[in-house]
């Protein structure tokens, strides 16, 4: 049975998620599909350190920059597995679906892979109690 924290885990990854998700398309329609990954993922790493932090894993009462730095070094290591899932994969399915399709699923794959890295991560490095 998954933690208790680990359920709050998931529901606001999946909130900053569908903020990562679907921002990428508004970033698309100016962007690079890489470039437009890469600015969406901002916006989820923003909602998703406000979410964390108040909800997940109880580092309000930390020092703030400490934490937006180990956040930021966990999320760009999660951006790394996202922008390759979903580069590889679109490449892989275009042949198939064609392009806006299989960018669409590629980056939905993308943005799934490193929720637990990311848990792990968060949990012993961003908002660990010292």
């Amino acid at each position: 049975m998954p933690s208790a924290q680990f359920l709050r885990f998931l529901l606001a990854g999946g909130v900053a998620a569908a903020a990562n998700y679907g921002s990428r398309f508004a970033f698309s329609a100016v962007l690079p599909y890489a470039a437009a990954i890469a600015c969406a993922y901002v916006v989820g790493m923003i909602v998703a350190f406000a979410l964390m932090r108040q909800y997940v894993f109880s580092g309000s009462g930390q020092p703030l920059l400490p934490q937006v730095a180990r956040f930021v070094v966990v999320n760009a290591l999660a951006l790394l597995q996202t922008l390759a899932v979903s580069l590889l994969l679109a490449r892989w399915l275009q042949a198939t679906l064609g392009e806006a399709q299989s960018e669409a699923i590629a980056h939905l794959a993308g943005v799934v892979v490193p929720v637990f890295t990311s848990f792990l991560g968060h949990r012993h490095a961003t908002f660990r109690h010292r």
